[in-house]
This record gives structure tokens, C-alpha cells and sequence, in this order.
């Protein structure tokens, strides 16, 4: 479908010839994520459906403990430092965005009023402002109002380069002024097609100025409130142990009607994704299990214990290897993977190729994740409208072994390849989860029959994906060579994509807040992203984000293994709205069990 295409469409829902979701349907089987037709709607002046959730109990409270597992044990509470999705999921139950991605693509209010367009003037024709009208009698969880000032004061936070948030790059050029108490005005610097990013969804969450002020900058990370949270969510933090567990009581001044249904919450951490599938499916002992990276025919088994169901929902989860690009075995100025080296042996782009070839996806397709992750080339994989068709993959030992013979690495007594006088050996990491240790195994087979050997590492979770700036191991330092585990690309696959911009690159500088903890650096890449993010033609902005996942994945920045769809464990009647396009938790205010 082209431009002309759409915009006959458009003009037809205009009209009153299309319905609107007429159109969302043929844009999705077009392959254009439905967040993204929904804000094409909004642009071209068409109201965005209210969305609305479903919900039956007549009166607050009442539903008794909500417990939820997530085996990733959550390490801290702030969500602009929640490099992690458990991180994401346990801030969402205190913080709340203006609104959030429902399971269609639409967006729905949280602290906001209604949801910015043309029709009302919310939203500019140039595509260059947005206007947020704000909820009135909002209270923070210690009772002071939630005013327009707290918006000014998080865009404030995430953008200050000392503060080292990971949303720096959504905040950065953007500027946020206070019209008055309860209005707000977003304004950017170019016409922006994706305008619902800033203060929307998983990461960007608002938080209280009174409580935050005082630890801005080089401060950050001192704040009480980062292990404490003081939100307007439907439930108060009462107790949290990192990587353990976090417990929260009722808010009882919460801003919507009758919500929330439950009278507590807790989130278990820790153990691990198979264990946290059999206290939903088989015991019952939990109600809700996150992210269960479980080989399918564990879990189809687990369900036929009948206390609950395995939720699989389309989204852009995608389980990759990266690639270090600097050396993270040599130390500059107290660094290691330095932007000042380069890696020893991925400089040769023949053992980057070489290594490609060496990962088996069709089979741990097969084997390891069934209907749970699909095989293929491309790191963005979903939404369809920005899978690449210029990208393949291949399983092929011999080939790889024939790249690296050509290239000079040859094998020693000992079936090493080496070249002058540097052995292809490599640490492969990632966290501790079956399915990761069996891709492991996978990868390290085929690499000792082409001559690498793979020394594998696992790290526990809630380190992996932590942010503790003292420890090591973590993903965002990615000391090693090779690390392993998922990403999500979300509502549409520009924010993503910024993860491997050259100004991204995770520095002790910047507290490893940097995105692009592979640090690799290309112009070509920059320039690309850097013209999608001002492209309006949906065909021509869609066409620059694929050349993106081309370069890094035809440069091995990332070698893509399967496409994970979000799955989860959730107890029998309970009623619990996800999205493929948000957190887990983003409508928990609205979960329910069903009499």
C-alpha cells in the first residue's frame, strides 16, 4: 500500500464512507501497526477512539491480595533508570503515564484528560506541537496534587545528560512548556509523525516534582524515592526488597471511580520462568506470571493443570545476540569497552559473518520455543509494515568455516582457529533461563565445529538486567563478547531503533545509561534515523527504519534468533487487559476477578 493509498483512505473515513475500524483493519493486514494508523487518523484531523476498558465491580476494594510472579525479580522502582522490563512492569503499579497503548492501538488516557487531536486543536496540522490537558484532583500517594508542573519538572529530569535517565533520548531535543495548572504544550523541533512518545507508554511515567527535586543531575541516583516510590497509581508502595519482592496497599483517593479492585498487591521475584509458570497453571498459588520465556511443551503441559491459562499476545519482543563492539578486555581510563578501542577480533568482518552462520534458528524454533518465538533475520520484526524482505537467514557450518580459512584464521593443534597470534575465543553471557542456556549449548556446537570456542556465562536475572552501576555483569556494560536476550520494539520501532545512534553509547560517563551497549558507531546509520524521525510519508519513514535494521543487521551488530510474542500465565477468571503495544501492568487498575 502506498502514500496515494492512504491517504484515499483517510479521506474516506473523513467523509463518513469508511468506518474507523474499516480502516485500522486494512492498514494492520497492510502490515502498519495499529498505533501508528490510529495517530495517522489523529494527524489527518479523524477523532481517536476513546478507548475503554472493560470493567464490572460497583465499589473500590473488595477484591482481597493480588499476587503477581514476575521470576526477574525487580531491582529498582524509577522507571526513567528501568532498563529492564521487570524493572518497567513493578514501576507501573505506582507511576502512570498521560496514557498508554490498549491492545488495538489506541491510546488510552491515564493522567490525562482525553487524548490530543486535530479536532479540538490539541494537535498541530504541522505536526510540530501537542497539547496535553491534564486530570484535575489527581493526588500524589503522600496527598499533594499532581499538577502540569510535575510534567514540566519529569521532562526536566529525563533530559539533564547528568541525571543519566534512560529516556534522555526521547526528552532531548523536545521542549515542554506549562500553559497553565492543568495544560501542558510538547513541542519538537521537526514535524514528528510519531508524536505519542514523550510522557506515553512503558518507560515514561511522570513523577513528582516535590519528591524529585532535589536529586537531579549527578544526584539521581541518591534519591530515597527510587526504592520508595511516591506515584498517583492505583497502589502505595509499602515494602520493597530488590530482587525479591514488592508489596503495595489500596489507593484509596485514586483518581478513577470504584478502582482499584484489589485491596493489595505483591510481586514475587526471583526463582525462575518455569517455576513462576506452575504457580499460575498448576498450583494456583499466584494469579498473574510475567514474561514466561518456557519451552512450549512445558507449558502446554502446565496448563492442563487447569488452575489458569497461557496468554500469548502479538508483540515486538525479539530474542537476539549482540556484539561487542569495542574490547571488553582491555581498560582505558578505568573503562572497559571503551569507545577509545575496538574489539580484537570482531574488527574482522569475516568472523562477524562467520558467527551469523552459526546460530541455528529453525531449530531452536523448533525445539526450544514453538508457538512461542518464530525464527528469523530481522531484529525489528513486528510490527510487519517494518519487517525487512531484504534479509535472510542461514544455518551453514561448513560455509562459516570456509569465511574464516579465507580470512586467515586458521586451526591449531588444539581446533582453535587463530590469526596473528589472537585465538578465536569468546564469552557468550546472558541470564540464567533454560531456553537461553539451550540457544547457548546450540551456538557453542556449531562454533567449536567451525573452529571458536565459546566459553558460555550466565548471570543471574536480577543482575543481568539490573542497573547497578558497581556490578560487572550487567547487560547495559556487556563486558564480554557476546550477550544474549530480549528487546521490544513496542508501538512502533522508532524509539527502538535509536539504541544504536552513536550518541547512544553506554559511558561510565553517562552511568551506562546509554542505549548502544554494543558501541558501535556508523554515520550511515545516523544520518538514516536521523532522517526517519522527521519523514511524514508513512511509505518513505518506514522504508529509512528498515534500512536501520538492514545496517545492524547486516553488519552483525545483531545476529536476530527468534521473534517472542509477550506470554504470560494468568489465573482463571481473572480479567486482565494486555497489550502487546505496553507493559503488563499498564491497565492493572482495571483488573478484575470475574464473580
Amino acid at each position: 500500500m502506498n502514500e496515494r493509498d492512504v491517504r484515499d483512505l483517510i479521506d474516506r473515513v473523513k467523509a463518513g464512507e469508511l468506518s474507523r475500524r474499516i480502516f485500522l483493519q486494512r492498514m494492520t493486514s497492510a502490515g502498519l501497526a495499529a498505533p501508528l494508523a490510529a495517530q495517522l487518523l489523529a494527524q489527518a484531523g479523524v477523532a481517536m477512539a476513546q478507548s475503554r476498558p472493560i470493567y464490572k465491580p460497583t465499589k473500590r476494594g473488595g477484591g482481597g491480595p493480588l499476587k503477581l510472579i514476575l521470576w526477574q525479580g525487580p531491582t529498582l522502582l524509577n522507571p526513567h533508570f528501568a532498563g529492564g522490563n521487570k524493572d518497567r512492569e513493578a514501576t507501573r503499579l505506582f507511576y502512570e503515564p498521560l496514557a498508554g497503548w490498549d491492545k488495538d492501538g489506541n491510546l488510552r488516557p491515564a493522567l490525562a484528560l482525553a487524548i490530543p487531536g486535530r479536532e479540538d486543536g490539541t494537535l498541530a496540522a504541522d505536526g510540530k506541537s501537542v497539547i496535553w490537558r491534564l486530570k484535575q484532583g489527581v493526588t500524589w500517594h503522600d496527598g499533594q496534587p499532581f499538577t502540569a508542573d510535575d510534567v514540566v519538572f519529569t521532562w526536566e529530569y529525563s533530559r539533564d545528560p547528568a541525571t543519566a535517565t534512560i529516556t534522555l533520548g526521547t526528552y532531548r531535543d523536545i521542549v515542554v512548556e506549562k500553559i497553565d495548572p492543568y495544560t501542558v504544550v510538547v513541542k519538537f523541533p521537526e514535524p514528528t509523525p510519531f508524536w505519542a512518545t514523550a510522557f506515553v507508554g512503558t518507560n515514561d511515567l511522570i513523577l513528582p516534582r516535590h519528591v524529585f527535586a532535589d536529586y537531579v543531575g549527578s544526584k539521581s541516583r541518591d534519591a530515597p524515592a527510587n526504592l520508595m516510590p511516591v506515584g498517583t497509581g492505583p497502589y502505595k508502595c509499602t515494602a520493597f526488597k530488590p530482587g525479591d519482592m514488592v508489596a503495595g496497599v489500596i489507593n484509596t483517593a485514586y483518581h478513577v471511580e470504584n478502582r482499584p479492585h484489589f485491596d493489595s498487591i505483591e510481586i514475587k521475584g526471583g526463582g525462575d520462568a518455569v517455576s513462576a509458570a506452575r504457580a499460575v497453571l498448576q498450583t494456583g498459588e499466584y494469579d498473574f506470571a510475567w514474561n514466561l520465556q518456557v519451552e512450549d511443551e512445558i507449558l502446554l503441559r502446565l496448563e492442563k493443570g487447569g488452575k489458569g491459562r497461557v496468554a500469548i499476545t502479538n508483540g515486538g519482543g525479539i530474542e537476539h545476540i549482540r556484539l561487542q563492539s569495542a574490547d571488553p578486555w582491555t581498560e582505558v581510563d578505568g573503562e572497559r569497552s571503551s569507545l577509545k578501542t575496538r574489539h580484537p577480533l570482531f574488527s574482522d568482518p569475516a568472523v562477524r559473518q562467520a558467527l551469523a552462520l552459526l546460530v541455528d534458528r529453525a531449530s531452536i524454533e523448533k525445539f526450544i520455543y514453538g508457538r512461542t518465538g518464530r525464527a528469523t533475520a530481522n531484529y525489528v520484526d513486528y510490527p510487519e509494515r517494518f519487517r525487512s524482505r531484504n534479509t535472510r537467514f542461514e544455518f551453514d557450518v561448513d560455509k562459516a568455516a570456509a569465511l574464516l580459512e579465507k580470512a586467515g584464521w586458521v586451526k591449531g593443534a588444539d581446533g582453535i582457529r587463530a590469526k596473528d597470534g589472537k585465538k578465536l575465543k569468546l564469552v557468550f553471557q546472558s541470564s540464567i533461563n533454560q531456553p537461553r542456556q539451550k540457544t547457548q549449548a546450540i551456538v557453542k556446537q556449531a562454533c567449536q565445529k567451525a573452529g571458536i570456542e565459546i566459553e558460555v556465562k550466565t548471570v543471574v536475572a536480577s543482575v543481568y538486567f539490573s542497573s547497578d552501576l558497581a556490578n560487572p555483569d550487567t547487560g547495559g556494560k556487556f563486558y564480554c563478547d557476546l550477550e544474549m536476550h530480549t528487546s521490544y520494539s513496542g508501538a512502533d520501532p522508532e524509539v527502538f531503533m535509536r539504541q544504536f545512534c552513536s550518541w547512544e553509547a553506554a559511558t561510565k560517563e553517562n552511568k551506562w545509561s546509554g542505549r548502544n551497549s554494543v558501541r558501535w558507531r556508523n554515520k550511515e546509520y545516523d544520518d538514516t534515523f536521523k532522517a526517519a524521525t522527521v519523514e511524514l510519508d508513512p511509505a518513505k519513514r518506514a522504508a529509512l527504519l528498515i534500512k536501520c535494521n538492514d545496517l545492524v543487521v547486516n553488519d552483525q551488530v545483531v545476529i536476530p534468533v527468534v521473534s517472542r510474542p509477550d506470554v504470560a500465565a494468568v489465573r482463571n477468571r481473572l480479567v486482565a487487559e494486555l497489550s502487546g503495544w505496553d507493559s503488563n501492568t499498564w491497565d492493572l487498575a482495571n483488573w478484575y476477578i470475574e464473580s
